[in-house]
């Protein structure tokens, strides 16, 4: 009874089709020649296409343990990366700040403009590769909102972009102090009414952020000068506005300065402006892609 049930498959394989070429042949011999079970099996495999590079992987039960690790690490390495950035670009804002209050204004509106675009050019250039070179809450909020950045990653970068501010803030107090009106000269108390300096941070930030959005996320636009492009951004936005609110533009400058120094008049505008120009910065510059 077993050898009637599998004699009809190999008697099907002797009998030729009399009036077939010999490519049709093959092929039904092929067809024939596979059976059922091993036919329905190739269907469903081939329903599951796996990438490139994994085709001949062996599926696996059980997740790998490392592979947590192994996402965390490169998260690790970036929030680092945001930490020393930030420390370094708010070290040399606030050191140029207090060298031109201590020498009689030896570097002037110019000078102190001109050194925090270059400082935001060099360490973005320094560290785009590693974590895209945010160096500021309002940037790591818009590219979340947008998916640039994965969501997981936004409170970890706001946190070492913090934690750099703050660090640098008491840095430059520790080595400069003491120093006249030191609460004066590093941190950004605007000399406008609060509504006009809310607005001027927004539209400031605004443009920021349609430049970064422009050069660092449209695959048309030239990207190799993204750093170029915030570097010259924050120096016509520090030109423009340092007067009057400081030209802050990322709320991590603004709270690290005022935590070392005990100062958080009119905050507020640090706080939320930034970060809701960014957002609209970001976006009218993705609607226009």
């Amino acid at each position: 009874m077993e050898y009637s049930r599998s004699g009809a498959m190999d008697v099907s394989l002797n009998i030729p089709a009399p009036a077939a070429s010999m490519e049709t042949m093959s092929e039904e011999r092929m067809a024939i020649m596979i059976s059922p079970r091993r036919a329905a099996l190739i269907k469903s495999l081939s329903n599951k296409i796996m990438p490139v590079g994994f085709q001949n992987e062996t599926p696996r039960t059980q997740p790998d343990p490392s592979s947590a690790r192994r996402v965390a690490f490169p998260l690790i390495k970036k929030v680092v990366a945001e930490l020393l950035g930030t420390f370094l670009l708010v070290f040399t804002v606030l050191s140029a700040l207090i060298m031109n209050e201590t020498h009689g204004g030896a570097l002037g509106l110019l000078g102190v403009a001109s050194t925090a675009g270059l400082a935001q050019v060099v360490i973005v250039l320094s560290l785009a590769h590693v974590s895209g070179g945010h160096l500021n809450p309002s940037i790591s909020v818009a590219m979340a909102v947008f998916g640039h950045l994965p969501a997981a990653h936004l409170v970890p970068y706001v946190a070492g972009q913090l934690l750099g501010s703050i660090g640098a803030s008491f840095a430059a107090k520790a080595l400069y102090d003491p120093v006249n009106n030191l609460a004066s000269t590093i941190t950004t108390v605007p000399t406008i009414g609060p509504t006009e300096a809310f607005f001027i941070e927004f539209i400031t930030t605004f443009t920021f952020l349609f430049v970064v959005t422009a050069l660092a996320t449209d695959p048309k636009a030239v990207s190799h000068l993204v750093a170029v492009g915030v570097g010259a951004v924050v120096m016509m936005s520090a030109l423009i506005s340092g007067k009057s609110t400081g030209a802050s533009m990322n709320p991590a400058r603004t709270l690290g300065a005022a935590i070392a120094t005990g100062t958080y008049t009119k905050i507020w505008v640090y706080m939320v402006a930034p970060p809701l120009g960014g957002i609209a910065g970001a976006g009218a510059y993705t609607l226009l892609k």
